[in-house]
């Protein structure tokens, strides 16, 4: 089934529990992620990105849309780092659920009226928003992008800004980055930042930049009110692992000899953090 955003976190937060938002860039990850969500029962959240968007065109929609609606596990088809209302309004003629409006980067006020504005364009077709306050770190090797110096989420703004543009969920930023981190960096997520805002904001929390995080701090955010977690970077890591390691000592050139074993690879990943985010099995509360 295919529903909004709304209605696929309304239990994470009594159930503690958080569902991942997989980003996908072609049929392979899209069969990866309702293959892996049927095989546990878990719900899961279809994320593309614009660029992704771009890539697959709009007619792949007709695709996605058609497998999820049979399926019977619950599935969200969401816009991820919608820069502009003209990506909003793209993805919910595509037949999206919940969109995300990025306006992180622009002064307060703007971020407030952009987010507002789209709320107003959205909910007309009862489709859920993601807004963001704060920005994402990026560690250079993620087309999502994101600053090299993080502006962390002010709680008592957070509170302003939800009640404000009537977002449905908030990205925050508490010290994650897009990408695989290096060897060397070690992220420390800022927990006290994420325990206040939960304190003063009701709706659920996204967290970005959810690959290569302690799985100790990400199993924390969840008890904090973090019901969707970003994962794009090692899902796709595993595949493409996979994919040069097959090309590397094959010289097939048939796609359904090459592919399926990346496909486990990435379903493996999937698996791995619907467990740690608690989500497995969870269907049956929909």
């Amino acid at each position: 089934m295919l529903i909004s955003m709304n209605d696929i976190l309304q239990p994470t937060r009594e159930h503690r529990f958080a569902i991942g938002a997989f980003n996908v860039a072609d049929s392979c990850f899209i069969r990866a992620v309702v293959e892996e969500a049927e095989a546990t029962r878990s719900p899961a959240i279809i994320s593309i990105h614009p660029s992704e968007h771009d890539f697959v065109t709009d007619a792949f929609f007709a695709y996605v849309r058609e497998r999820t609606l049979k399926s019977t596990m619950p599935f969200v088809l969401h816009l991820d780092h919608g820069a502009s209302i003209e990506h909003v309004q793209r993805a919910i003629q595509c037949g999206f659920t919940s969109v995300m409006i990025d306006g992180a980067l622009l002064p307060y006020e703007e971020n407030v009226a952009l987010t507002r504005e789209v709320v107003r364009l959205a909910h007309a077709v009862v489709v859920s928003v993601e807004g963001e306050l704060g920005t994402i770190g990026q560690t250079g090797n993620s087309v999502e992008g994101g600053v090299s110096k993080i502006t962390y989420t002010d709680p008592a703004q957070a509170q302003d800004f939800v009640t404000r543009t009537g977002v449905d969920t908030l990205a925050v930023a508490i010290g994650t980055a897009h990408g695989i981190y290096p060897k060397d960096v070690k992220p420390a997520l800022q927990m006290h930042i994420l325990r206040e805002i939960s304190q003063r904001v009701s709706i659920p929390l996204v967290l970005h930049g959810g690959s290569s995080n302690p799985d100790a701090e990400i199993a924390e955010a969840v008890t904090l009110g973090v019901g969707k977690i970003n994962i794009s970077s090692d899902m796709k890591f595993a595949y493409f692992a996979k994919a040069r390691e097959i090309l590397s000592r094959e010289s097939w050139w048939d796609p359904n000899v090459i592919y399926p074993e990346p496909i486990l690879a990435a379903r493996e990943v999937i698996r791995n953090k619907m467990t740690l985010f608690g989500s497995i099995g969870k269907a049956g509360l929909y």
